[in-house]
């Protein structure tokens, strides 16, 4: 009998739903404060020397913040499909693993491509300092990260409305 309260959790689907959703988000924004956080300092040094460069330098400082912009649209769109936004969560057992591992992965790869951002800024930060007339092509370089952070954002979609469309 003690074991029957466990079981009802677990097989709960909107719980895991739940559960997905903060992870895809918690992973996603902590990974773009690390990032925005290691640009910004770096960014610092630079700028004493040369504040004129703030302009050349804004948008590579805040790259590695759109990981997070992705992982709450991931989280909302998790939360919508399975109904919390309505107000009446309805998801399976199997949608609600689904979307849990799925917010688990995505999560990561947000997570991952915020600091990997981060690190490719920091060279487009030394690139534009030393050389400001590159800015332009300096913001390439972390760009070239962005193509997976928005890939894992795409997949995290296609597979949230296959995933909403199966009641398994």
């Amino acid at each position: 009998m003690g074991n029957t309260g466990t079981v009802g959790l677990l097989s709960n689907g909107s719980l895991w739903v739940a559960a997905g959703a903060a992870f895809v988000a918690a992973l996603g924004l902590t990974g773009s404060g690390m990032g925005i956080g290691r640009t910004t300092a770096h960014a610092g040094g630079i700028l004493s020397e040369k504040p004129e460069l703030f302009g050349k330098m804004l948008v590579i400082m805040a790259l590695p913040g759109t990981q997070g912009f992705y992982s709450l649209i991931l989280a909302f769109l998790f939360m919508q499909f399975f109904g919390f936004v309505g107000g009446n969560p309805h998801a399976t057992a199997g949608q609600g693993f689904a979307i849990f591992f799925l917010g688990l992965a995505i999560g990561c790869v947000e997570f991952k491509t915020a600091l990997d951002q981060a690190h490719s800024s920091i060279g487009s930060l030394d690139l534009t300092g030393k050389r400001p007339e590159e800015g332009g092509r300096a913001i390439l370089l972390p760009a070239l990260v962005e193509t997976y952070a928005i890939l894992g954002l795409v997949i995290g979609l296609l597979l949230t409305l296959w995933i909403s469309s199966k009641p398994f």
